[in-house]
């Protein structure tokens, strides 16, 4: 009768079921990745987004994509014999610099770092000023003095896809974000690279990058900070808790806050781990997701990059399909910025306090190249004022010619009328006797 009072059978059930992993887990000495799996689902609610001032004001962020054709530009005309280039060499290119517009008004919209001169045939040329010049030679100084820093950032973004292996077309494609040359990934220039990499032959006929580990466990940027502050001991099983950067307002519900609060204390999972075995639904996976965002922004110049960019990885690094929804659930980590008409996500750590993420060697030179290209919106500025300027001359010393023959006009037009004025003047009855005398006067001359 005790067990036939469903009230009390239904509770009981609840109880023993809610309390079952406990007690099994005091048989269960070696934690178990499925252990973590179904502990807690997250709370499928809308989740508001919150515009932060801050993270949309930094400029080498929002200037990323505007610098990129520009650096391009002048890497080829650096190359180019003599350093400079007539502008029939680029002049239909403008596809492979991302350009969309004409190359010619593209390069003279940047007068501080292209300096234009005429050349053969009167044509236009194109060189660098000697500003760009100067900042170009830092830039070829960074990039030898921390080849292995550059090396190591290619190794660790090869080593984080599931096969160990990558296309170059995707390499390439993120170069820009991992600050690597273009020389970097040329098979004819080998010796950039030592032997831990090698080019390979893929499906489908392309050409990619692997590297060879050799057994060597990688720490991700979470690992080697948890290790600092010595939260981390090297396990494989550990948890490590994000770091979190609330924006100002921006408040979390209930339930989402207590689901966050579980969430962190799940295990980490290293994104240079085996996977497979994660249950792609539960929180465990969500967790490893979340980790390879943190450690792909991370290793990025700018610690941040165009989200349909991030997308294009789902494939080679075993991302969900719905990977978007992560920077969307983690908005105390990640900021997704809307301007420029693009949506880029950023990493709050690397901006907020004293952070712990190394800097990249080429963010210095990149701010250097964003001061230089703003230089460009002042000496048009100046341009236009000036060619203003001169016009405005051009109209005041048309109207004063025009004022002066207006004045001649004008001094005919008034003696003729006092001309007029005077006979005006006169009495009515002088004027026969006048026109007498002027008539003598004239025969007087036709006689001689």
């Amino acid at each position: 009768m005790f067990f036939h009072n469903s009230y009390f059978t239904t509770h009981f059930g609840n109880l023993f079921f809610c309390s079952k992993i406990s007690i099994f887990s005091l048989f269960d000495h070696q934690k178990s990745p499925f252990r973590y799996t179904q502990i807690s689902n997250y709370v499928n609610v809308y989740m508001k987004w919150k515009k932060d001032p801050f993270f949309d004001s930094i400029l080498h962020i929002h200037k990323s994509a505007e610098l990129k054709p520009i650096i391009q530009l002048k890497n080829f005309i650096v190359n180019y014999p003599n350093g400079c280039i007539p502008i029939s060499a680029v002049s239909k290119r403008g596809l492979e610099f991302d350009i969309s517009i004409r190359v010619a008004r593209f390069l003279r919209q940047y007068p501080s770092v292209f300096e234009e001169f005429r050349g053969e045939h009167n044509l236009p040329w194109f060189r660098l000023t000697p500003e760009a010049a100067e900042i170009d030679r830092e830039e070829k100084r960074v990039l030898e003095e921390c080849k292995e820093d550059l090396k190591d950032r290619l190794r660790r973004f090869v080593l984080m896809s599931k096969d160990k292996v990558l296309p170059l077309k995707i390499i390439k494609g993120m170069a820009w974000y991992l600050g690597l040359p273009e020389r970097f990934l040329d098979e004819s220039k080998g010796d950039l690279l030592d032997e831990s990499f090698r080019f390979v032959d893929m499906e489908d006929g392309l050409k990619g990058l692997t590297v060879e580990s050799n057994g060597e466990k990688l720490l991700s940027t979470m690992q080697r900070n948890a290790m600092k502050n010595g939260v981390y001991f090297g396990g494989t099983l550990e948890g490590i808790e994000f770091p979190l950067f609330p924006s100002k307002g921006l408040r979390l519900r209930r339930k989402i806050e207590s689901w966050l609060n579980e969430f962190q204390k799940l295990p980490y999972v290293s994104p240079y781990e085996d996977f497979w075995h994660l249950d792609p639904d539960s929180d465990f996976a969500e967790k490893r997701v979340v980790g390879m965002l943190h450690e792909l922004l991370s290793l990025f110049v700018e610690h941040s990059a165009e989200r349909k960019k991030l997308l294009c990885l789902k494939k080679y690094f075993g991302l969900p399909q719905k990977v978007h929804k992560a920077f969307e659930r983690h908005p105390h980590m990640f900021y997704l910025s809307f301007k420029n008409k693009t949506c880029t996500a950023i990493l709050k750590e690397a901006y907020c306090g004293n952070s712990s993420i190394e800097k990249h060697p080429m963010l210095v030179v990149r701010k250097k190249y964003i001061r230089l290209v703003k230089e460009s919106d002042r000496i048009l500025k100046n341009r236009r004022i000036n060619n203003r300027f001169i016009k405005h001359e051009k109209l005041e010393k048309g109207s004063d010619i025009d004022a002066d023959s207006d004045d001649r006009t004008d001094i005919q037009a008034e003696e003729s009328s006092q001309e007029w004025l005077v006979l005006d003047l006169l009495p009515h009855s002088s004027i026969p006797f006048i026109v007498e005398v002027l008539f003598e006067t004239y025969k007087w001359f036709k006689i001689f």
